[in-house]
């Protein structure tokens, strides 16, 4: 049997990309969504609102679009559905709280690095959990090599500094490992559900906790129009998709290959940024970074010889 393209090593390059793209547009459209809707970079309760919608619609679109497939969104048994609402708590919800209350208390540039280590998270865990995911001395080359290009691509702008807060830093790998745990469980529920369901309900569930959130914490939403309502769309369909086609990959695929995709996520959203930004592209710590990337990715996904790890 012919194998799909989601199992294919050029398929799956390209749909990882596709996702990684769509994530990294998520960084320019989330800071123009904070201009529009009058977002306080302070303003935690109004960032959970705005987050909450977009996941929530994500999840109402996806789940739509499976019903208008003749998938069977509501044929969940009572243990799935727990299960789904378990993984929206954590994927989405308690991973999206601790990620922004660690940027509020973080600089952009070490936030960045700290939230790929969701990468080493990942393989490391695969390692354990999976008997043919192991971490051999290639993959973990090819995560050392795609790290120090997130390192690169954000050295640009100066000196890191050594400087450590459990409410910045901390909150950011917090949120990184409770990421790559909570995929590493989504996998393991995909075996007995179909992606796109299991995706918009967890998407629905952890939108909706994060609008709870919000409103309990006064979040306002103002300056919703026409443009900032189309931004907000934008971020739901770009969410829906990359989830969605992720959960798919992480289904037929080794979790440590996909995880190593992550690390193109800061690339794009760094080129994407400085397109729609107005922000400088043309400085060599991106150029490097995205050969260090491409260079990771190649060593993680490249196929071992036999006999070989």
């Amino acid at each position: 049997m012919k194998p799909s393209l989601y199992q294919t090593r050029s398929g799956v390059f390209a749909l990882a990309t596709l996702c990684c793209i769509l994530w990294g547009s998520a960084y320019p459209a989330i800071k123009n969504g904070y201009a529009l809707l009058h977002i306080a970079p302070s303003d935690i309760a109004s960032q959970m609102l705005f987050a909450g919608w977009r996941f929530a619609l994500a999840g109402l679109i996806l789940l739509l679009v499976a019903s208008a497939m003749k998938k069977p969104i509501l044929a969940l048994s009572g243990r799935q559905m727990g299960q789904v609402a378990l993984l929206g708590l954590t994927q989405t919800a308690i991973q999206y709280v601790f990620f922004y209350i660690g940027l509020a208390h973080a600089s952009g540039v070490k936030s960045s690095i700290m939230n790929a280590t969701g990468v080493f998270f990942s393989v490391v865990l695969a390692h354990f959990i999976y008997a043919n995911d192991r971490l051999s001395p290639r993959k973990a080359l090819g995560c050392l090599i795609g790290f120090m290009g997130v390192v690169v691509v954000n050295l640009g702008g100066g000196v890191l500094g050594f400087d450590f807060s459990p409410l910045g830093e901390g909150f950011v790998i917090i949120a990184a490992f409770v990421l790559a745990a909570a995929s590493i469980y989504g996998k393991r529920l995909s075996a007995d559900m179909d992606p796109m369901v299991m995706t918009g309900w967890q998407l629905s569930v952890g939108g909706v906790i994060l609008i709870a959130i919000g409103m309990v914490g006064g979040g306002q939403m103002e300056g919703l129009d026409l443009r900032s309502g189309g931004l907000l769309l934008y971020m739901a369909l770009l969410s829906s998709v990359a989830f969605s086609v992720w959960s798919l990959l992480l289904k037929h695929n080794p979790v440590g290959m996909i995880a190593a995709f992550n690390f193109l996520i800061p690339v794009f959203g760094v080129a994407l940024s400085a397109i729609f930004l107005g922000e400088s592209l043309l400085r060599w710590s991106y150029l490097a970074a995205l050969a260090l990337v491409c260079a990771g990715i190649w060593l993680v996904t490249r196929p071992s010889a036999p006999g070989k790890a």
